[in-house]
């Protein structure tokens, strides 16, 4: 996909008074209501996107809903000014704009502006855009994820975006959880962790039960939490049992926390076992924890 360009001066957008904007949002505010389409030249759309500028929020709301209506056609204007306007104000709302338009062809923009902008609102506002755009973003949204200068607060909004479409295709994460990069494989057990839960579907929960048997320990970690959180004991408390004894400290605590969390009253003799051999102190006393509490309950 070409991305748009911004270097281009006839997309730049330029500075209206508060008069003029007022005017301005007077008169779409009426063809809005009119359910009529506001015009779509140039010269108008560089006049709304630059009334995305306006201190007034109201404002701001009946010019980002105007572009919207227009569609298609503002996004190259729109993508200018999100990657290059001074006023964070107008790149805030453009990408809040871009995320009403939900457009493909918005995305390398998109992206440029999550991992280059400084301000977090347009870092989120981007981010909800490319969950709007739903599949299509998925690969760059978890391309970022795997880079080494994403950070949290980015993994975060990732997440949900990731876990926003996982929503409505939750197939489309099939091939992202035999990725060779562990943290796009949690990446997109996280994403699928809400599916599984409501059991909407299948292929979910065969994806997070085979998590559990994960070469990297950190994979069968995140796998044993959710599992805990969105599956019932009969559906995977064998499974989770047999992590008990996994080789990593942080498993086997996130298996007898899940165990616990799951209600799993059949894991009590195998909790019992599993805490005479650990090793570990931290691990056998969680451990002593989630049995404690599953035989309180039983």
């Amino acid at each position: 996909m070409t991305e748009l360009s911004g270097n281009a001066p006839t997309l730049e957008v330029g500075e209206l008074t508060e008069d003029e904007a007022y005017q301005l949002a007077e008169a779409l505010k009426l063809q809005l209501a009119d359910q009529q389409l506001p015009s779509s030249d140039e010269a108008s759309i560089k006049k709304m996107v630059a009334g995305l500028g306006d201190q007034r929020g109201a404002l701001r709301l009946t010019f980002a809903q105007s572009l919207g209506s227009v569609g298609k056609a503002a996004i190259p204007i729109l993508c200018v000014a999100l990657k290059s306007n001074p006023n964070v104000v107008i790149r805030r709302a453009s990408a809040k704009t871009l995320n009403i338009i939900g457009s493909e062809l918005a995305l390398p923009n998109l992206i440029e502006a999550f991992e280059t902008d400084n301000d977090p609102v347009v870092q989120g506002s981007s981010a909800g855009a490319m969950a709007t755009i739903g599949i299509p973003a998925i690969e760059s949204l978890l391309k970022i994820l795997s880079n080494d200068k994403c950070t949290a607060f980015q993994v975060g909004l990732i997440n949900l975006a990731l876990s926003f479409i996982g929503a409505k295709a939750p197939d489309a994460f099939t091939t992202a959880a035999k990725s060779e990069n562990p943290e796009i494989r949690i990446a997109a057990l996280t994403a699928l962790s809400e599916q599984v839960h409501s059991s909407a579907s299948k292929t979910a929960k065969n994806i997070l039960l085979e998590a559990l048997k994960d070469e990297e320990a950190e994979v069968r970690a995140e796998a044993a939490t959710i599992t805990g959180k969105a599956l019932e004991p009969e559906e995977a408390e064998a499974e989770l049992i047999a992590l008990l004894i996994d080789s990593s400290p942080q498993v086997r605590k996130n298996t007898a926390l899940a165990l616990m969390k799951m209600e799993s009253f059949n894991s009590i003799e195998a909790l019992t076992a599993s805490i005479k051999g650990e090793t570990d102190k931290q691990v056998k006393n969680v451990m002593k924890v989630a049995l404690n509490q599953l035989e309180i309950n039983s």
